[in-house]
């Protein structure tokens, strides 16, 4: 059975690295979890670093979260679906919201809960996903003001999960003056405001933050350690928290160019004969217990250099280990690092075990 495995030590080390800038720069921050897809092993491995704030996009982990501390803030950080009021009430301390007519129904939950239902309003920043018009924001904030048993816990916005717009400097500067418009119209202080996830990391990092931007969402940092304006490993960072190991279940020496009519493959794919530059040429192919129902080839990274994934169909992965130095046998495994959806697609497998290291 294939397995990811998160290492414990580097997780700890990431987090103690993020938590103190955060620190540093007088921000809050909360732990993005969604990518764990309410895994129990690594929920508890997370709540163990002290963290006080995690976020989902999946009520269900909310709950998990609930149940293993319920003094851990939850924050539901998409705009919930109506039919999911009474449970986002119910787990999420705070959600993220867009919809008057949807905090309406938020409200009158919260009364029926006998809560208060805390919410950041999320602003359109040029992203195009999740957020009310600049135009509109005033209005709408006057709007939430008189709603019974609503607290507006801040503002916020998403950028480069959609349009992949940065969060650059003067994106973050004009959501300050969201800020310095709202408390001016109506004479309050908002608390949060929530410029975005890992991939503001490195403008906190060069201090190019306002300062009025004080909340932000982290999981691809926390995970990867990755710069996601550079693509590299932030110094000071590991990008290998989690691993997968996969088991070789046959090797064969092959030809490198398949016989018969060809057609679509599983995936839609069709071979295509340009691929091939020698075509009585014949490599080394081992077959992995993997497949494209666990995972997508291309957020899987082998780390040994000298291997090449040539292709996956739905329950095995085939690689070349042709020019590999080491001598591979049956029963071995071979280990891949891997990119965010690469470990997204495995951790939301129940046919991928998941082990501490």
């Amino acid at each position: 059975m294939a397995f990811v495995k998160l290492y414990r030590k580097k997780l700890e080390e990431n987090y103690r690295f993020l938590d103190t800038i955060f620190k540093s720069r007088d921000i809050n921050w909360g732990v993005v979890s969604k990518m764990l897809c309410g895994n129990i092993i690594y929920l508890k491995e997370i709540i163990a670093l002290g963290v006080k704030e995690i976020h989902d996009s999946r009520i269900s982990n909310l709950k998990k979260i609930k149940d293993l501390d319920p003094e851990i803030q939850t924050v539901y950080i998409k705009p919930p679906a109506q039919r999911s009021i009474e449970s986002i009430v119910r787990y999420a301390d705070v959600s993220f919201n867009t919809e008057i007519y949807t905090i309406k129904l938020l409200s009158k939950e919260a009364k029926k809960q006998n809560k208060v239902h805390k919410i950041i309003i999320m602003i359109e920043m040029g992203d195009l996903r999740e957020g009310v018009m600049g135009d509109e924001l005033v209005e709408f904030y006057g709007d939430v003001l008189s709603l019974p048993n609503i607290e507006i816990r801040g503002i916020g916005t998403n950028l480069n999960c959609l349009s992949g717009v940065m969060p650059t400097q003067d994106k973050l500067i004009q959501l300050s003056l969201y800020k310095q418009l709202i408390e001016a119209k109506f004479n309050i202080q908002i608390p949060w405001v929530s410029g975005g996830t890992s991939v503001a990391v490195p403008l906190i990092l060069k201090n190019a933050r306002p300062m009025a931007v004080n909340h932000f969402r982290i999981g691809e940092a926390l995970f990867f350690g990755k710069d996601l304006f550079t693509g590299e490993t932030m110094d000071g960072m590991h990008n290998d928290v989690f691993k997968l190991y996969t088991e070789i279940i046959e090797i064969t020496e092959k030809p490198n160019t398949p016989t018969g009519e060809l057609g679509e493959n599983v995936a839609g794919n069709t071979f295509s004969m340009q691929q091939i530059e020698d075509f009585s040429s014949t490599s080394l192919r081992a077959i992995l217990d993997i497949g494209l129902l666990d995972m997508q080839p291309q957020y899987l990274s082998p780390e040994d250099d000298d291997i090449t994934i040539i292709d996956a169909s739905s329950d095995m992965l085939v690689i070349d280990i042709t020019y590999s130095k080491k001598n591979y046998k049956i029963g071995d495994l071979v280990s891949f690092n891997l990119k965010y959806m690469g470990a997204l697609y495995l951790l939301n497998s129940d046919y991928i075990g998941k082990n501490i290291g």
